[in-house]
């Protein structure tokens, strides 16, 4: 017997569906008493079909996408401004959406993903503003940034224990990527040091710093966590 309103198989002897509580019809044609298919407890979960709603994003995220084309094409004769406008409606789509095609995404893989669509956004930009500072600034700077975030990530998943350590370690090692961006700053845009980069790395190793002391002393972590409720 399957429900007459969402099509759950249900068992000859229950009331009504476990998933939209619709009562069968005929109950007086119900037969002799059988095992439930369902728990009480345990409800079956709604599938969810991703390829509609995928293909749906999809043409959302190019009704935009045209709509900037030819906005751009007619207001100035010709394709200015609209790579700037797809190459960032791209990079959201592998951030938030790419992943949503998998029932279970692996952020090892989708981070990576991510930085490498920011590098080739900068790149396009890059490109399109005849700059030289992709090679010298943007891309040294993605590439720390990403190899600090995925670490990060595949010790929060792949590691049971120390997370206050793994990640008090990477906000030390961002603190240290905003000294290195500054340093290539000066260098690719021709601009003098100010100093402005010892600000976050002085916050972050104080707050990388502090998850570390809590880490070590547990008398210390257990107060925290008292006072703060996690």
């Amino acid at each position: 017997m399957y429900c007459i309103n969402c099509g759950v198989k249900l068992s000859d002897t229950e009331e009504k569906c476990p998933l939209c509580e619709t009562v069968p019809g005929a109950p007086y044609e119900r037969g002799a008493p059988a095992r439930p298919l369902y728990p009480k407890n345990k409800l079956p979960e709604a599938t969810l079909k991703r390829g509609a709603l995928n293909g749906a994003l999809i043409i959302l995220f190019m009704i935009p996408i045209l709509v900037s084309f030819f906005v751009d094409l007619q207001a100035n004769g010709n394709i200015e401004w609209f790579w700037y406008v797809a190459g960032a409606l791209v990079l959201l789509y592998v951030i938030f959406i790419l992943p949503l095609w998998f029932s279970k995404p692996n952020p090892v893989v989708f981070v990576p993903c991510g930085f490498v669509a920011a590098a080739l956004y900068l790149l396009l930009i890059n490109i399109l503003t005849d700059g030289k500072w992709f090679l010298s600034f943007a891309l040294p700077v993605t590439v720390c940034v990403c190899l600090i975030t995925t670490a990060m990530v595949v010790l929060l998943k792949y590691v049971r224990k120390g997370k206050l350590y793994i990640v008090g370690g990477a906000m030390i090692a961002m603190g240290a990527v905003m000294l290195l961006m500054e340093e290539l700053m000066t260098f690719a845009f021709d601009l003098s040091f100010t100093g402005w980069s010892v600000y976050p790395l002085i916050a972050l190793g104080l707050l990388g710093g502090l998850l570390i002391f809590l880490a070590i002393n547990g008398s210390a972590r257990e107060k925290m966590e008292r006072r703060f409720f996690f």
